[in-house]
C-alpha cells in the first residue's frame, strides 16, 4: 500500500515547471497527482506518477536534485465529513502528518498524506477498514 512519490527541487525561475512536466511526458509518464510547494528561491514539486522509478532516472540524467518518498493514499468518499473521519483515526494513534493534499475523481476522493510513520498509518487505516490505493491503481485512474 506504500505509494512511491517524487519529490523535486525547483529553482523559482520561468519553465523549470514545464520542463519537468516535458520530460516525464515524454517518457510516457503521466502525473496522476501532484501539489507545489514554494519559497522566493526554490519550490518542491512532489508528485504521483505511473513510473517512479524511471522518472527519477530521467530527471536525475537531466541534473534534477530529485527523490522518492513513500506516501499513502487514502480513498474515501467524496462527500463532506469523510477526511475529517479518517483524520480522527489517525489523531486518536497518534499518528503525525507531514503534509497532504488531494484530487477527486466523482465519487471518490484521494487523499495522498506524508506521515512520520508510513506503516504504522498504513496499518490503523486497514485496521479500521479505510480504503487505500495500490501502487498497481495508479494506471487505472
Amino acid at each position: 500500500m506504500i505509494i512511491k512519490q517524487l519529490s523535486v527541487f525547483l529553482e523559482n525561475k520561468s519553465g523549470r515547471l514545464s520542463e519537468v512536466a516535458g520530460l516525464l511526458g515524454n517518457a510516457g509518464i503521466n502525473m496522476t497527482a501532484f501539489s507545489i510547494a514554494d519559497t522566493s528561491d526554490f519550490g518542491i514539486l512532489r508528485a504521483v506518477v505511473s513510473n517512479p522509478d524511471k522518472a527519477l532516472r530521467i530527471l536525475k540524467e537531466n541534473n534534477f536534485s530529485v527523490q522518492l518518498t513513500d506516501v499513502v493514499c487514502l480513498i474515501c468518499p467524496n462527500e463532506p465529513g469523510a477526511l475529517a473521519k479518517a483524520l480522527k483515526i489517525l489523531e486518536a494513534e497518534n499518528i503525525a502528518i507531514e503534509y497532504m493534499y488531494a484530487f477527486s475523481t466523482g465519487k471518490s476522493a484521494n487523499i495522498v498524506i506524508r506521515p512520520a510513520n508510513v506503516q504504522k498509518c498504513i496499518n490503523t487505516l486497514q485496521n479500521h477498514k479505510l480504503e487505500l490505493l495500490n501502487s498497481s491503481d495508479l494506471y487505472k485512474i
